[in-house]
């Protein structure tokens, strides 16, 4: 794992702006995510919550504000942060194998001229292991069912040893078992001490998986537990009165705070 600076922070985001040529994205965000949680990012469809998450890996470039990884810059943070994509954004097709994939963890520990270790091997096939997927090793990724192929793409962030792990809708699409076991994989790496930012879009599940939840609509509206932010009159503002489906949605928090 990569080494991290003294900061309690695992990100700060400050006064960020991001626009795609005269439209925002994100307006003015600021956030401090406290090491080790498991956070949420909640908000309806074309809110920034993906935004935030390429800002936060340097993949777009602000309008204005800044992004810190442990205190540092992102061009001094190298290698504290992984990244779980969407799986459509992903060439299933590619003639790839399972551990193929994880192995490509490894690339930035290793200069472009020089073999991969048998360390590197070792710690890929551990992270598949973790996400109960060594079985399928040597399986084409394109074979695989969704909710697979999602715990093969966290095996490759989880072998890159980053502090920091960015995912981006990992439960889109796949079954309720399938979303137990992506949630039981997130469980056990926050235990390791490492940090999870997520970005969800099913608010009947975000109070029973997160520690923290963000809710965006290009200007961030609440940072907080489940408790505090799935609140009926905030969500309504969010979401525009687009909430009947969520007519249990207060019963949800309510057990998620009494631990059903």
């Amino acid at each position: 794992m990569a080494e991290a600076s003294n900061s309690s922070f695992a990100i700060e985001v400050e006064n960020l702006t991001v626009s795609y040529g005269p439209v925002p994205a994100l307006l003015d965000i600021s956030v401090q995510i406290p090491a080790g949680q498991l956070i949420g990012v909640i908000g309806p469809n074309g809110s920034g919550k993906s935004t935030l998450i390429k800002s936060i890996l340097g993949f777009v470039k602000p309008d204005y504000g800044t992004v810190k990884l442990f205190g540092e810059d992102l061009e001094h943070a190298k290698g504290h942060v992984a990244y779980v994509p969407q799986r459509g954004t992903v060439d299933w097709d590619f003639p790839i194998t399972v551990r193929e994939v994880a192995v490509m963890g490894r690339y930035g520990h290793q200069p472009w001229w020089r073999d991969l270790s048998r360390e590197d091997y070792r710690i890929a096939d551990q992270a598949l292991e973790m996400v109960r997927m060594s079985e399928f090793a040597k399986r084409q990724i394109g074979q695989l069912s969704g909710g697979q192929q999602q715990r093969v793409f966290m095996a490759r962030a989880l072998a890159q040893g980053s502090e920091v792990l960015l995912l981006d809708e990992p439960f889109a699409g796949v079954d309720a078992a399938t979303e137990q076991s992506i949630l039981d994989v997130l469980e056990d790496t926050k235990r390791q001490g490492r940090t999870l930012v997520v970005v969800h879009h099913d608010l009947t599940t975000a109070a029973q998986y997160f520690d923290q939840l963000i809710l965006l609509k290009q200007r961030m509206f609440a940072f907080g537990t489940p408790q505090q932010v799935l609140h009926p009159e905030l969500l309504s503002q969010v979401y525009e009165g687009k909430l009947q489906v969520f007519v249990d949605l207060p019963q949800v928090v309510e057990n998620s705070r009494n631990g059903v």
